[in-house]
C-alpha cells in the first residue's frame, strides 16, 4: 500500500466514525491546550518583566531592607528583624556615595483621593526625590516633573496618572487643578503617559509628591527604597554595588563575617528571580496536563483495539489480496497519528484562545512562542504513534484465514 493510500483510508476511517473520533482526541485537546495556554501566558509575562525592569536601565541598583523574593519562613523570620532604611541613610549616601552618578528614594502607600464628588479608595500615593522619575523612565506628557525645588521645599506640587485624570479630575485641563490626596490639598503639576496594566492592575492610578512632603504628611512608618545608577561604564555597577554595601554595613554596624541587615538588587536580580518562578510554576503546570495526555493516549489504544476487533474481516480481506504485515500496521499507526495530530491541533487554537480570552478580560500579558507549537503538535503525535503501536501490531499479527472467518 502506497504512503498516500493509506492516509486516505485512514482519514475515511476517522470521517465515518466521527463522534467516536471527537470523544477519543478530547484528552489530546485538553492536554495540549493546557501546555499551550500556560507557555503563551508565562512568555508573555516574561517579555513583559523583562521590558518593564529594563526601563529601568542596566545600570541601575536598588537598595531596599527586605530581599524582593523570601523563600523560607526561617528567612522571613530572619530579615524581618532587620531596621528600616530610613531618609537619613538617603541624604548619607547622597553626600558619601561618590560612584552614584544617580540617587534617588521612594515610600509609598495606598490612599484616597477626592475631586468635587469624585473619588477613589486605592490609588498608590508615592512619595519620591525628583530623580526617580528619570531612573523610573517616567515620561510626562502634561505639564511638568517634580523638581529639586519641590524636594527642597516640601511643595503640594503632584504628578498624576491618567487613570486619575480620566476618572477622579473634572474636564478639561488638569494642569493647575486642585486634589485633596488623604486629606491634604496638593496642585496638579503634571500627567505621566499612560502605562497600561500589568497582570490585571492598572499602572495609571497613581500620584507622585515630593518624598519630604509625604513624610511630613504621612510619616514614616515602613522602610525607604533608595535606588542608584551607576552609568554604563564597565564594571561601575558592580562597583557602586560594592561601595553602596561598605558604606551601609559601617553605618549600620553590620560586623565582620555577618550577613548583610539589607538588600542590595539589580535588574538581573528581579528577571532571574521572575523566570525562577514562572518556570517552577509552568513546569508544575505542563506536568499536569502531561498526565491528561497520557490519559487521551490510553483512550486512543483503547479505541484503535476496538477498530482491531470492528475491522477483522477487513484485515483479512486486505492480507488475501497480498497486502503485507507492514501495510496493515502503517494503516493502523496512520489512523492513531491522525487522530493525535487532530487533536493537537485543536489543543493548539483552544491554547491560544485561552491564553487571549485571560489577557483580554484580566490584561495578563500573553505572547505565542512558535516553539511550544511546533512541541506540542511534536507530542501529540508521538503519543498517538506510541499509543497505536500495540493495536497496529496487533492487526499486522492476525492470520488471513481466520480474520475471513470472523463474524461482522
Amino acid at each position: 500500500m502506497q504512503f498516500g493510500e493509506a492516509i486516505k483510508v485512514a482519514l475515511q476511517s476517522l470521517w465515518a466514525n466521527k463522534m467516536r473520533t471527537i470523544l477519543t482526541i478530547l484528552g489530546v485537546i485538553i492536554g495540549v491546550a493546557s501546555v499551550i495556554a500556560v507557555i503563551t501566558l508565562v512568555n508573555g509575562a516574561n517579555l513583559f518583566v523583562v521590558k518593564k525592569v529594563a526601563r529601568k536601565g542596566s545600570d541601575t541598583l536598588t537598595l531596599t531592607r527586605l530581599p524582593p523574593v523570601i523563600f523560607t519562613g526561617e528567612e522571613y523570620l530572619k530579615v524581618n528583624k532587620r531596621k528600616n532604611i530610613d531618609y537619613d541613610d538617603f541624604l548619607y549616601l547622597q553626600r558619601t556615595c561618590s560612584r552614584c552618578l544617580v540617587l534617588a528614594a521612594q515610600l509609598g502607600s495606598s490612599g484616597k483621593i477626592v475631586s468635587g464628588k469624585q473619588s477613589s479608595d486605592n490609588t498608590t500615593i508615592n512619595g519620591w526625590t525628583s530623580n526617580m522619575a528619570e531612573i523610573s523612565d517616567q515620561n510626562i506628557v502634561l505639564g511638568r516633573p517634580l523638581t529639586p525645588t519641590d524636594d527642597g521645599l516640601g511643595t503640594h506640587d503632584i504628578v498624576v496618572g491618567a487613570d486619575v485624570v480620566d476618572n477622579v479630575l473634572p474636564p478639561g485641563d488638569p494642569i493647575g487643578q486642585e486634589l485633596r490626596v488623604d486629606g491634604e490639598i496638593y496642585t496638579v503639576i503634571g500627567v505621566v503617559e499612560r502605562q497600561g496594566s500589568m497582570f490585571g492592575q492598572s499602572q495609571d492610578n497613581f500620584v507622585d509628591m515630593p518624598l519630604s512632603t509625604y513624610l511630613h504628611t504621612h510619616g514614616q512608618h515602613q522602610s525607604i527604597t533608595i535606588s542608584a545608577k551607576a552609568g554604563m561604564a564597565p564594571g561601575a555597577l558592580d562597583s557602586a554595588i560594592d561601595q553602596v554595601r561598605a558604606l551601609m554595613r559601617s553605618r549600620r554596624h553590620d560586623r565582620p563575617g555577618d550577613d548583610d541587615t539589607f538588600t542590595i538588587s539589580t535588574n538581573d536580580t528581579f528577571i532571574s528571580l521572575w523566570k525562577q518562578i514562572s518556570e517552577t510554576f509552568a513546569t508544575v503546570i505542563v506536568g499536569i496536563a502531561a498526565i491528561s495526555l497520557v490519559v487521551g493516549g490510553v483512550v486512543i489504544m483503547n479505541i484503535m483495539l476496538v477498530s482491531v476487533t470492528e475491522r477483522t474481516r477487513e484485515i483479512g480481506i486486505r492480507k488475501a489480496l497480498g497486502a503485507k504485515r507492514q501495510d496493515v500496521m502503517l494503516q493502523f499507526l496512520i489512523e492513531s497519528a491522525a487522530m493525535s495530530l487532530l487533536g493537537g491541533l485543536f489543543g493548539v487554537i483552544g491554547g491560544v484562545t485561552v491564553a487571549e480570552v485571560v489577557t483580554h478580560l484580566v490584561g495578563f500579558p500573553s505572547a505565542i512562542a512558535l516553539w511550544s507549537v511546533v512541541l506540542g503538535l511534536f507530542v501529540a503525535t508521538s503519543v498517538g504513534i506510541f499509543f497505536g503501536v500495540y493495536p497496529a501490531h496487533k492487526a499486522a499479527q492476525l492470520d488471513p484465514i481466520v480474520a475471513l472467518r470472523a463474524e461482522l
